[in-house]
């Protein structure tokens, strides 16, 4: 109990250190607000006795003016507490989005640059990322959402200090003691039973990510299509209804447990509490001025309720808390591992090798690469073949510093990779993945995102259009570059997936034209037909020809006039030499060029047919 109490208070204090990213004038001026509407009900309540104690004590006789300034003071509270109750919700409504600001770039910045990439693949990372996120896509409420509450609790905790004041100088310090005990002892519990419950939500994060999953499947217009050809209705339908099963049912017998007897039990607290301050006050009736009665019996009351439901922030606080601790964790997993060394990144000059690498991708599973020794052609091309599952992927991500080898170590001009900024490296490689990104965004955007410090260079956008051949896609669009790249959008168009290919090839080359200098091409001509296949690799040749270029294809007419062709089985290089010295060999680039040229000359002969 004594660390759960202690891990209560230590999210608080995390989260009112937020509170000054909103900016130190506002935070004051929201604190300010809440604790003035917070005062200004007690201060009602005082008027009001004053008046009726007036009225009671006043004899026989009363005059309106007798009793004005007091119905003043009561006036004035009553209409100034109503005209500034708005205002502190509209100032934590500010707070609340600067402070989100604050956080999403947080977020941003933790997922894009500092978590590495296969930590992003792991399932408990997932179910963070998943929680951190749902905050920001409005599906969950925000960090900031928890600080607006917390702001709004100094109004409730200014009125539960005011009640114990007046119950102490009405009635007896004791009263005013008990009521007050009772008070936070009710609180206390409410507050516990909600952020058990809010333990338990969070705790079946795999079960909300894979039902947030469902659902945007099942509303969202990409399954159209094979909904329909293959009558997934049905099927989606039960599997909805299971998940969401899997989900709420932990929530429902958690609720029960977690709220309802915890409730029973805190009401039965304040009932003895109340009944005490009650009992002491029925002891010293007759010795109580109607004053002294009204504020002490309207300020138990405010006592009393003190452990009910508060909608302005417990909720807010407790589920908001929610996504600021799994941005916090998120934070933790990815900085357990440092990608930023501080030696400066520079482009390979003489020596860009792999020596000895090995890798795996989590502990338990087998080598992707084992022992691998590769010398890359600096300022040249070098093409890398081989069988699905040979490696080829991998040692691109290894290249671009996506992954860190688990074994070995890659040399650039001697210097271990691993000791340069991961950063700054990444700048130099320019690389378009099998799996390549298809961007909703203008098809000048998707070239652009190369080197997006340079989007306004219009005249290098439209080289490296025509350095891929996407120049004549972007000419027959209807807004040419401007033009954004989905039917999603009014004016929009959707590309096919060759041309897709020629768009993320034209990015690359944006990113070679301002700096980058390894040049990575992961079947690059996978989507195109085998005319624009050899313009590609022609055009390529011609614009590369000092570049530092790594090719990867299953097509042999695409790396036969690479300057080295590397094979790799098993993880290994097993072959590596020029076309000519590798057909000569006869070994498996041989075996495997002949076998595909056969198929081509069979595919041309049933063409001619």
């Amino acid at each position: 109990m004594v660390l759960s109490v202690k891990d209560r208070f230590s999210k608080w204090i995390s989260l009112w250190r937020l509170l000054p990213s909103a900016g130190v004038p506002l935070a004051v001026a929201a604190a300010v607000g809440n604790v003035i509407v917070g005062f200004l009900p007690m201060a009602f309540v005082v008027a009001v006795s004053s008046l009726l104690d007036g009225i009671a004590t006043g004899g026989g006789e009363h005059r309106w003016q007798d009793h004005a300034a007091a119905f003043a003071v009561v006036s004035a509270a009553f209409f100034l507490h109503q005209l500034l109750v708005p205002l502190p919700a509209a100032l934590g409504e500010i707070v609340a989005r600067r402070v989100d600001g604050r956080c999403v770039q947080d977020l941003m910045r933790t997922t894009l640059t500092e978590a590495a990439v296969g930590q992003l693949e792991n399932p408990r990372t997932m179910d963070v990322l998943s929680d951190a996120r749902a905050a920001y896509t409005r599906a969950a409420l925000t960090p900031g959402d928890a600080v607006a509450g917390a702001l709004a609790l100094l109004a409730r905790y200014t009125q539960l200090g005011c009640a114990v004041a007046l119950v102490s100088l009405a009635l007896h310090p004791l009263a005013g003691a008990v009521a007050g005990l009772t008070a936070l002892i009710i609180r206390f519990g409410q507050r516990g039973s909600l952020a058990r419950f809010s333990g338990l939500m969070k705790s079946l994060a795999s079960e909300r990510r894979a039902l947030i999953y469902v659902r945007a499947l099942v509303s969202g217009p990409g399954l159209a299509k094979e909904a329909r050809v293959f009558g997934l209705r049905p099927w989606l339908r039960e599997l909805l209804g299971r998940d969401t099963e899997h989900y709420v049912r932990p929530l429902w017998k958690g609720r029960r447990a977690l709220l309802f007897w915890p409730f029973v039990r805190y009401s039965l607290v304040g009932l003895l509490g109340g009944a005490a301050v009650l009992a002491m006050l029925s002891l010293a009736h007759d010795g109580l001025s109607v004053l002294q009665l009204t504020v002490a019996l309207q300020a138990t009351v405010v006592l009393i309720r003190f452990g009910v439901y508060f909608p302005e922030s417990d909720v807010p606080t407790a589920y908001g808390m929610n996504s600021y601790t799994a941005l916090g964790e998120f934070k933790e997993i990815a900085g357990s591992t440092s990608l930023r060394t501080g030696l400066p990144a520079a482009p390979p000059e003489g020596e860009l090798s792999f020596r000895d690498v090995s890798f795996r991708y989590s502990p338990d599973s087998p080598d992707i690469l084992r022992g691998l020794d590769l010398d890359l052609v600096v300022g040249g091309s070098t093409a890398i073949v081989g069988l699905n599952g040979a490696g080829k992927t991998t040692l691109v991500k290894l290249l671009a510093r996506l992954y860190e080898p688990t074994g070995g170590r890659i040399v650039v001009d001697g210097r271990d990779l691993a000791q340069v900024d991961a950063r700054d490296w990444q700048r130099q490689v320019a690389v378009v993945f099998q799996d390549y990104n298809r961007y909703q965004f203008s098809a000048a955007d998707n070239i652009g995102m190369g080197a997006p410090a340079h989007l306004d260079d219009i005249a290098a956008l439209e080289r490296a259009a025509a350095q891929a051949g996407a120049d004549t896609v972007i000419d027959h669009l209807p807004d040419g570059a401007r033009t954004v790249l989905s039917r999603e959008y009014a004016g929009g168009r959707e590309l096919s997936g060759g041309q897709w290919q020629r768009i993320a090839l034209a990015r690359a080359y944006f990113a070679i034209a301002k700096g980058a200098s390894v040049l990575v091409l992961d079947e690059p001509t996978a989507q195109l037909d085998v005319r624009a296949e050899a313009e590609f690799f022609d055009r390529f040749l011609a614009t590369t020809a000092a570049v530092t270029s790594v090719v990867i294809s299953h097509r042999f007419s695409t790396v036969r006039r690479a300057d080295r062709i590397v094979v790799l089985e098993h993880g290994r290089v097993v072959e590596s030499g020029s076309h000519d010295e590798l057909v000569a060999l006869g070994g498996r680039y041989a075996d495997m060029f002949a076998l595909q040229a056969r198929r081509f000359q069979d595919e041309a002969t049933k063409e001619a047919l």
